[in-house]
């Protein structure tokens, strides 16, 4: 298959680099720095090339202006027959094409409308009386002491346990005590380890080759049970409506429809934890920027008739977080900064692609194409001074900002750290109003600030193409309660 990809290249098909390692190919330069290799392959091969890695040849186009054509060609290019694959061997269940329920596929589709519209306002609610309860026994106290002194801490790890247990009961409920669930910090340890293994698992390396992950999976699996989670009162609608699906399929094990738990899990945190540390981060290490976003949170606080004190707790509607203008843009400047994913599509057949203007290029059934958005948010000719964070880039005449260029052309898509079409994240307002709401929380109540004598973080590219990159060394931050509200 290699020689016929390598020695039978078709006219007008794409350059083609295989490297020198059979199977492998490029694999190793892209792990060790995908956004910088890209870009060699670029001054190399042009807007469109064809690399070999890990097996897979996976076609790259650079060019933004392109992208739209590339999305729009849903039948020849699907992203189902790409996840369908690849997500049963990571979570360990069967493909879902394969059960003897034909409408399953869609039904769970449709399933993730209950994460959207009305339905958020409700997750909203949830998740902001999840958040307050924990802040509230963890690190406010029943009767907090104004000015009672600095704590210190963790950033990611602070963002990670109170993102974590907080998203897990807005999700899959509490225990019918009304108290938190035993073992949440175990799941929580668990997942990540389980995902410090996700690149070499969705490259293609079996789970039974790699021993710790198929032995956290198999721990996490057991905590999602179906008996475990009926047991939990107030289950989100999205997560009932999952188990009433996956429980109506008799050929599935319990340990099956635990492993669909266990997918939808880490989707739920795995991204949205670290997209979490990187707004606050970038929030408390930019003071001027922090200043101008709790203003406006106070401003809009105040605007809505809303009393706030440190000592009662406080209740952000969905309506209320929209209005965050100075905040929604440094969240979506961070995602930008630390984002690194890839939009993938299977070629249902060869075909003739079509990128712009009269361009096109021939691509073979089974081929991968794939958009790499980092190099969009990393181009200075669409974003000046793409390596700095700017909390307002976003924003233009007290109003969201959406018109970027490139070659002088308007961009269709100029912020993609959810995917693009048919691969969008369907989670992905549930997942902003999350990051909001946090920030929100820990900007009204708290003082906040980086322990002196640390480094610029920086990001861990060993996670590029799956999402938000984790932040490569540890990061030390100050907090204490307002003193002057």
């Amino acid at each position: 298959w290699m020689l016929y990809h390598c020695c039978f290249r078709r006219v007008n098909e794409p350059p083609l680099d295989i490297g020198w390692i059979p199977y492998i190919g490029k694999a190793v330069e892209f792990g060790k720095d995908a956004h910088g290799f890209l870009l060699q392959q670029k001054k190399k091969f042009g807007d469109v090339f064809t690399i070999l890695i890990a097996g897979k040849y996976m076609t790259f186009i650079m060019d933004p202006l392109m992208y739209p054509n590339i999305i729009k060609h849903g039948r020849q290019l699907d992203f189902h027959s790409f996840s369908d694959t690849m997500a049963p061997l990571v979570f360990g269940y069967p493909p879902v094409r394969s059960y003897r329920s034909p409408s399953l596929h869609e039904d769970i589709q449709r399933a993730f409308k209950l994460l959207q519209g009305d339905h958020l306002c409700a997750l909203t609610e949830s998740m902001m009386g999840n958040l307050m309860m924990l802040l509230r026994q963890q690190h406010l106290g029943l009767k907090p002491k104004v000015g009672s002194g600095w704590k210190t801490d963790d950033m990611y790890e602070f963002c990670s346990r109170i993102m974590f247990e907080a998203t897990f009961n807005t999700l899959y409920g509490t225990p019918q005590d009304g108290g938190r669930h035993g073992a949440v910090e175990k799941l929580r340890r668990e997942l990540f380890q389980f995902d410090s293994w996700f690149p070499l698992l969705v490259a293609g390396i079996p789970i039974g080759l790699l021993r710790q992950a198929k032995t956290s999976r198999n721990k996490l699996l057991k905590n999602l049970l179906p008996n475990r989670i009926s047991s939990w009162s107030n289950r989100s609608q999205f997560i009932s409506r999952r188990q009433e699906l996956v429980e109506k399929v008799d050929v599935l094990t319990d340990m099956d429809r635990a492993a669909h738990h266990f997918a939808m899990l880490w989707a739920s945190v795995a991204n949205t934890i670290p997209a979490c540390f990187w707004s606050m981060y970038n929030l408390v290490s930019h003071p001027d920027a922090l200043r101008v976003v709790r203003q406006q949170i106070f401003d809009v606080l105040k605007l809505s008739g809303v009393e706030f004190s440190v000592d009662k707790d406080v209740t952000l509607s969905k309506d209320f977080l929209d209005k965050l203008l100075y905040l929604e843009s440094a969240i979506n400047e961070s995602l930008r900064l630390s984002s690194a994913s890839m939009n993938i599509r299977v070629a249902q057949e060869d075909f003739s692609l079509h990128l712009k203007n009269e361009r096109s290029v021939k691509v073979r059934k089974d081929d991968i194409i794939v958009l790499y958005p980092q190099s969009l948010h990393m181009d200075p000719e669409v974003y000046e001074d793409p390596q700095m964070f700017q909390f307002d880039r976003y924003i233009q005449d007290n109003s969201g900002k959406s018109v970027f260029f490139k070659d002088g052309q308007k961009l269709k898509y100029y912020l993609m750290p959810f995917g693009s079409g048919s691969s969008m994240c369907p989670g992905r307002h549930f997942a902003i109003n999350e990051i909001k709401q946090f920030l929100c929380l820990m900007l009204l109540y708290f003082d906040l600030e980086l322990d002196l004598g640390q480094t610029r973080a920086t990001v861990d590219s060993s996670r590029a193409g799956l999402g938000i990159l984790f932040p490569s060394t540890n990061v030390r931050f100050r907090y204490r309660l307002q003193k002057n509200i």
